[in-house]
């Protein structure tokens, strides 16, 4: 065992460091890459959503329809061009059909990183939980061979099993449907 001084802690925490900056590196360079691979139409619809979910989208929508509607007002010296504001309802109306069709362009995008993070998760963990069982087999083989009472107890048998996805997946299916409230059944 390796005695515990300041060295070695500030050794593990800089082995600890390297690691998360070696997968930060790594993710903002996956990222980078998937920024080069968007089309130009995806570009534009990032840009777009991106201001008009800012401050500055909001400040300049107050100033033109208030400055619209001051102009527009009974009793403005201006000339009135649009008295009934049906123009300026017109324009908000095609603007919000636009914004919503980013919104969404957004969205799906958004959703498909979630749903290949989520698939990254999953394999992870898979490989993850393979890993341990295998190490289990391992450690409960060592504690066997140095006749470590540990060794016989009757869940590892039980933990030292691959787990398989997919029947993990049917027992999900099976629990969702049994708490599913059925429809009543008709006379």
């Amino acid at each position: 065992m390796e005695p515990s001084n300041s060295t070695g802690s500030a050794r593990g925490r800089s082995e600890v460091a390297q690691v998360v900056e070696r997968n930060i590196d790594a993710l903002l360079a996956r990222r980078r890459l998937e920024d080069q691979r968007r089309s130009p139409q995806e570009r534009l619809a990032a840009r777009v959503t991106a201001f008009t979910g800012s401050m500055r989208f909001v400040w300049i929508h107050l100033a033109f329809f208030g400055l619209w509607i001051a102009v527009n007002l009974p009793g403005s010296p201006l000339p009135r061009f649009d008295p009934s504001h049906m123009i300026l309802a017109m324009i908000a109306s095609v603007e919000a059909i636009f914004l919503s069709t980013f919104v969404l362009i957004a969205q799906n995008r958004m959703a498909s990183g979630a749903e290949r993070r989520a698939e990254l998760d999953l394999q992870i963990s898979l490989l993850t939980e393979h890993e341990v069982t295998r190490l289990i087999r391992l450690v409960a083989a060592i504690a066997d061979r140095m006749g470590i009472e540990e060794s016989r107890s009757p869940d590892l048998p039980e933990l030292a099993r691959d787990v398989a996805p997919e029947q993990v997946l049917d027992s999900l299916d099976r629990a969702e449907k049994s708490e599913t409230p059925q429809p009543p059944s008709s006379p």
